[in-house]
């Protein structure tokens, strides 16, 4: 099983956007998944919408799919909170992730990317070697919030058939 995570609380956010873009392709190809969004979840302690989510989604699942925005040069603490909250071993060890930055600079969130690969390392997460950085994500997602670029759109299908055979 699959689990896309948008790694932000923020309101109205483009990752929340882009996530529900990684979701729509897994459904295109077939592939069931789960869409975890931090933005009603309460994770600044072991509550039990966490414990649940825990239960329903990250231990059953094997990969994970990672959204994560740039916030001041690395990724959203939001995202680390959630991690230290969790079951670790049953949550995290030995299983595997695709990580997607975003950001509205130029870098595409690599930095916080490479800081949160290693997190996930330490955690015996598998990351995929295909990180990819979404620069410009103001330019990139149009006025419905999708991807307006088809060459941006390929990436994202290439990426995601490249971590369902990983």
């Amino acid at each position: 099983m699959i689990t896309l995570i948008s790694g932000t609380n923020r309101n109205d956010s483009n990752t929340l956007k882009v996530a529900q873009h990684y979701y729509e392709v897994l459904k295109e190809k077939g592939v069931e998944a789960n869409f975890l969004s931090l933005k009603d979840l309460e994770v600044h302690y072991r509550s039990e919408d966490l414990i649940k989510a825990e239960e329903r989604w990250l231990i059953p699942s094997d990969k994970f799919i990672f959204i994560i925005p740039e916030y001041n040069g690395s990724f959203p603490g939001i995202l680390k909170t959630m991690i230290d909250h969790t079951d670790i071993r049953r949550c995290w060890w030995n299983k595997k992730a695709l990580l997607v930055g975003l950001a509205s600079g130029r870098g595409g969130n690599a930095r916080g990317l490479d800081h949160f690969s290693n997190i996930l390392h330490y955690l015996k997460v598998h990351v995929h070697y295909n990180k990819l950085p979404l620069s410009k994500i103001h330019e990139e997602l149009d006025m419905n919030s999708r991807f307006a670029h088809t060459a941006t759109q390929e990436l994202i299908k290439y990426q995601v058939e490249d971590f369902l055979a990983f």
